[in-house]
């Protein structure tokens, strides 16, 4: 049997999804858990449900079992002497890390953000990720409507938690970046519209403001709770500017349209080499707002 760690907002829940179907496929046993890092009182939402995502969650024993974490006095005297047995395997850094395939039995921990793990089965991944047009907004699907009206280009701004860490995230998605992702689609599409998603609504019309250069709409209404809301929306854009965030990676990953342009920052995290988030599709600028590389056609 196999365990996957559910962790994160919906961004990584959905990569962590989309490693089960890729160890289903291979013909694996595998369960979640997805209590262990949502007990805290700030965790974020498990949202999968948004796309009538059911899925088999381990038993305390299972997990036990898989963690060697019973509290028996025999098991505690054995882990004195002999040390743990547990059947933990961490993703190798924040890459591609095809070990992580072959692991049975395992309780796996990590984000596991790349399209490698899935490139095989990437047309069962976007059905599977459709969402439940019954937990939509009528605000929502009117936007919607607007936006696949004009030539749409998202802009997803991460501020909120992302303020917090800046060791890891910081000056990267900078005013830079977004500057020459902008002005790089209004070279390729004059007449575009772009349309704001940040979780940080107090402080966007700033942003806009210091634009004066494009038609920038904010979109808002939407919380940590209904966020879900952005991701549909942005998906429907027909260009995308995204953050180092999976949220937007995944946005712009469903988004349909063959044409799309989808532009992301050159580097993903200060303290990791993230490379294998990168797709083919994607044309990087980094936090100057210089070009870095053309998508591969």
């Amino acid at each position: 049997m196999i365990i996957i760690q559910m962790s994160g907002g919906l961004g990584n829940q959905m990569f962590q999804y989309a490693l089960y179907l890729k160890l289903k496929k291979l013909g694996r046993e595998v369960k979640f858990d997805s209590t262990s890092s949502y007990i805290r009182d700030n965790a974020r939402p498990i949202q999968l449900a948004v796309f009538n995502i059911q899925y088999p969650e381990a038993t305390k024993e299972e997990l036990i079992e898989m963690t060697d974490s019973s509290m028996l006095l025999k098991d505690r005297i054995r882990r004195k002497l002999k040390g743990r047995k547990s059947k933990e395997y961490r993703e190798e850094g924040f890459g591609y890390d095809p070990v992580v395939l072959t692991q049975d039995p395992a309780y796996l921990v990590g984000t596991f953000q790349s399209e490698l793990y899935f490139q095989d089965m990437k047309e069962q991944i976007r059905e599977v990720f459709r969402f439940d047009q019954s937990v939509m907004q009528q605000e929502t699907l009117a936007m919607k409507d607007t936006i696949k009206s004009t030539t749409s280009v998202s802009i997803h701004v991460r501020r909120g938690d992302y303020l917090n860490a800046e060791e890891v995230y910081g000056e990267i998605c900078t005013d830079a970046y977004y500057d020459g992702a902008i002005k790089y689609m209004l070279e390729k599409y004059p007449d575009a519209t772009f349309y704001l998603f940040t979780n940080d609504l107090t402080w966007a019309d700033f942003f806009v403001n210091a634009r004066p250069f494009a038609n920038i709409v904010v979109v808002k209404d939407n919380t940590e709770y209904t966020g879900y809301l952005d991701m549909y929306l942005m998906k429907h854009c027909k260009h995308n500017i995204i953050a180092n965030s999976s949220f937007s990676w995944w946005a712009a990953w469903l988004n349909s349209n063959r044409e799309k342009t989808v532009i992301a920052p050159a580097k993903w995290l200060n303290s990791a080499e993230c490379k294998d988030i990168y797709t083919d599709e994607m044309t990087l600028f980094d936090s100057e707002g210089r070009l870095v590389r053309e998508a591969v056609q």
